[in-house]
């Protein structure tokens, strides 16, 4: 294939060389072979010079050897002239032949070039496809197909930029090619140098602009097609979400409530005894803060979800937060276990958040502890306060472990025991909140572990020593 490095003075030396190593090879062969016949020695180089240097220069090449041959071996032998006349047709078949060999010489390397160039840009367009198409979005592959345009067609730079308006970077040093649809709607602009050769702007104009055009266009469908499936996607969790949270509340909601009702309408009756008439009036006063708990929870939710539940920071004692927790539980009393390492740093957290967030665990715990006590453990591992909240319950299985944080999920072997199952995806949003983060160690059978860990707060500088009084 001719190379792009090839240019006339070089075109001249070999072919300077070849005529005369062609010149030298015919000495020898005189003695086996007429001299007149022997001027097939030159087409080889007429063949090599037209080949890779073009027609031009074969053609030169060509009455060069006609020369060469005409002075060195035709006599009389050292002139430019033919004493037989029958040399002349000799030397001018030769001529003929060697114009033959160039111009087929030539249309071969034109050829060449051109399916070298075809291959170019298929190269171009394959990588160009892999560039805007492997999944980035589209404005932000614009930089690197740029770039592979430039170095593709030997270019100093060149910058594509979406819409069809034009841009201050298309100035008196650069030239703005359209890149648009075959419809004419126009999609964006290729710029590139404005002294970019004509052959080269061409190739841009004719091949690599439409191209480009295509592939920018499936590309912004592409992105719209994503953004519509993370959309479509998004709106049905939400209806997935919403649904979820009708069941939950309509059967969280409705327990109470009617339990609720139903004490009401007893506590009407004038036949109840005031023994029964004060359960009637403690069944309300539970059911209400049960639903008052629920509610709480909801709310909850939803401000994490919303991010709108920024903490206020300060220093925080782990021991403290957890008895807070710890109290805060209605008949939690004597069956909780709470170890906390003396040596166990302070927190930088909003304390009223851990204090919900630990509730909400130990609540969880309790529910699922079978009437055995809770265990509830902090200390310090390596730099992290780490809190252990274990019960003795039925596990959690691997294949759900990561799923019991999400809102309103009940595995199936939880799903006999009463809940709303927001607990622990409130707490999971409060204990990250605060720089936190929360995992499950659980086997089935064998009890179930959420360990949750925070950064230390970092201990306070020692204060400085007094002035010495001036004397």
């Amino acid at each position: 294939m001719p190379s792009k490095k090839l240019t006339i003075p070089s075109g001249l030396v070999v072919a300077a060389a070849l005529v005369a190593v062609a010149t030298l090879a015919i000495y020898p062969l005189k003695a086996i072979a007429p001299t007149v016949s022997l001027s097939v020695v030159y087409l080889p180089a007429v063949l090599v010079i037209a080949a890779y240097w073009g027609l031009a220069l074969g053609l030169l090449t060509s009455l060069a050897c006609a020369a060469a041959f005409n002075f060195f071996h035709l006599p009389p032998v050292g002139q430019f002239t033919i004493a037989d006349p029958r040399n002349w047709v000799a030397l001018a078949a030769f001529v003929l032949v060697a114009v033959v060999v160039s111009a087929m010489a030539e249309l071969a390397r034109g050829r060449a070039v051109e399916a070298a160039r075809r291959r170019q840009e298929a190269d171009l367009a394959a990588a160009l496809a892999r560039e805007l198409l492997a999944g980035e979005r589209t404005e932000a592959a614009l930089r690197t197909t740029a770039r592979r345009v430039a170095e593709a067609l030997g270019l100093p730079s060149a910058a594509i930029e979406l819409g069809a308006g034009e841009s201050p970077a298309a100035g008196e040093r650069q030239l703005a090619l359209a890149l648009s649809e075959p419809s004419g709607e126009r999609l964006g602009t290729l710029h590139v140098p404005r002294d970019t050769p004509a052959e080269t702007l061409e190739r841009l104009r004719a091949q690599v602009a439409p191209a480009l055009a295509a592939l920018i266009a499936v590309a912004l469908r592409r992105d719209a097609a994503v953004a519509e499936a993370v959309e479509t996607a998004a709106l049905r969790r939400s209806n997935e979400l919403g649904t979820a949270l009708l069941r939950a509340v309509s059967h969280d909601l409705r327990t109470p409530l009617t339990a609720i009702v139903t004490a009401g309408h007893a506590l009407g009756s004038s036949s109840l005894s005031d023994e029964e008439r004060e359960q009637l009036s403690g069944a309300v006063v539970e059911e209400g803060q049960r639903l008052a708990v629920l509610i709480d929870k909801l709310f909850d939710l939803s401000r994490l979800q919303a991010g709108r539940l920024e903490p206020q920071r300060e220093t925080v004692s782990i021991e403290e937060v957890l008895l807070a927790a710890q109290e805060g539980l209605p008949g939690a009393d004597g069956r909780i276990q709470l170890t906390v390492d003396p040596q166990t740093p302070a927190l930088m957290a909003d304390a009223a958040q851990l204090e919900r967030a630990f509730a909400n665990l130990i609540e969880n715990a309790l529910r699922y502890a079978a009437g055995q006590p809770v265990r509830v453990s902090a200390r310090l591992v390596g730099g992290r306060v780490v809190v252990r909240v274990s019960d003795h319950g039925p596990g959690i299985p691997e294949r759900e472990q990561q799923r019991v944080f999400e809102p309103f999920y009940r595995g199936a072997s939880t799903r006999r025991v009463p809940g709303s199952g927001l607990g622990l995806a409130i707490a999971r949003g409060f204990a990250e909140a605060n720089g936190g983060t929360i995992a499950v160690e659980s086997l089935p059978g064998q009890g179930t572990s959420l360990v949750v860990s925070f950064p230390a707060a970092p201990a306070p500088a020692p204060p400085a020593p007094p002035a010495e009084a001036k004397s």
